[in-house]
């Protein structure tokens, strides 16, 4: 799996983050790898789409992104729009998403570039719309206050069929969630959610959300919705600050789709995807959110503790119990052994190497 060109992905806002970048380029010229900084703007310029992006850097086959997870998630939408991989290099606080820490990302290259490496599929979302997205006249000026400009508008994808009943499909991927929320602080937004097809309920809500479950660790937690494996398939609706007494996220399978159509009697809604605003809603149009037909193909150096990870995020080890006998190092089962062979399918932690 050797890598033919790298596009470089850049927090421009953390020193340790450029610096890395500048051992990102000298590993590429050293392996007479192409490499190219995309994804980058300026205050004065307009940002392109995805597939705009990835055509003018050359479709690299490898992203490698420098900073916390909203830089990652800036490198997932352009890995998923050609396929390529992705590594993430943590210089984030609270990141789930990046791989690496700074220091090792030039041995991390040369394991990618061996092959010597985990691919982990993740799954992604996309969606139809009854009509196009644009952002309304001004909005643009708010958005560049005190960061980059938003981007483009979603293209429809003309690979797509297009139908009144049916919508449009875009051409926009979420590694975390699609949110629909209100637009005024004193109005909430009025919807009605289908799940497969059939009517779940009507919401007023400050917004309501679908995520991955890579997304379940973002917004959707701090909405009270549930912690969910990466490994899982599944889709999770979220409502936020509902005026209803049905407050619950829902878990719906990969193949149901989550379909969100603002009500008459609603303020407009914002659209937003991994938390970029690409668009506002008017009362009566709709979304249909769904599982995207390809995965994004994350690079991961050996096996991924995730919950390892959710306890040092989460801070789980401060807990009162966790200072009582060896819990937190102690495992469920015994590394001292093979596990017997109606655990064998189980996923579970490695044997230590010295173990026969």
């Amino acid at each position: 799996m050797s890598v033919q060109r790298v596009g470089v992905v850049v927090h421009g806002g953390r020193p340790g983050a450029v610096a890395a970048a500048d051992v990102v380029r000298r590993w590429c010229e050293r392996q007479a790898v192409g490499c190219v900084a995309i994804d980058v703007w300026s205050q004065e310029e307009l940002r392109r789409d995805a597939r705009e992006e990835v055509g003018a850097a050359g479709s690299p086959d490898l992203i490698v992104t420098l900073g916390g997870d909203g830089t990652f998630l800036r490198g997932a939408r352009l890995a998923a729009q050609n396929d390529a991989l992705v590594l993430g290099v943590d210089l984030g606080t609270l990141g789930f998403l990046t791989e690496v820490p700074a220091d090792d990302v030039e041995c991390a290259l040369d394991s990618v570039h061996r092959g010597q490496v985990n691919v982990e599929p993740r799954l992604m979302l996309t969606m139809r719309a009854s009509c196009p997205l644009q952002l309304p006249e001004g909005m643009e000026a708010l958005l560049r206050y005190g960061r980059g400009p938003a981007l483009p508008p979603p293209s429809v994808r003309p690979e797509c069929a297009v139908a009144r009943d049916w919508g449009m499909a875009l051409n926009v991927t979420a590694l975390n969630d699609i949110v629909l929320e209100k637009l005024a602080r004193d109005r909430q937004v009025s919807l009605g959610v289908y799940l497969a097809g059939r009517l779940l309920a009507s919401y007023s809500a400050d917004a309501v959300l679908v995520a991955t479950p890579t997304g379940s660790t973002a917004y959707s937690f701090a909405a009270g919705g549930p912690v969910i494996s990466p490994r899982a398939d599944a889709i999770v609706f979220t409502p936020v600050a509902p005026h209803m007494a049905f407050n619950r996220s829902v878990v719906a399978a990969p193949d149901e789709a989550v379909a969100l159509r603002v009500l008459g009697h609603s303020g407009r809604a914002a659209v937003s995807v991994d938390g970029q605003l690409r668009g506002v809603l008017d009362p009566g149009d709709w979304i249909g959110v769904y599982a995207a037909p390809q995965r994004l193909r994350v690079v991961r150096l050996g096996p991924t503790d995730f919950y390892g990870r959710l306890r040092e995020r989460m801070r789980l080890t401060d807990a009162p119990a966790t200072a009582d006998a060896d819990a937190d190092i102690t495992p469920m089962w015994p590394h001292t052994s093979p596990p017997p062979d109606d655990l064998a399918h189980l996923r579970l932690p490695p044997l230590p190497t010295h173990v026969d």
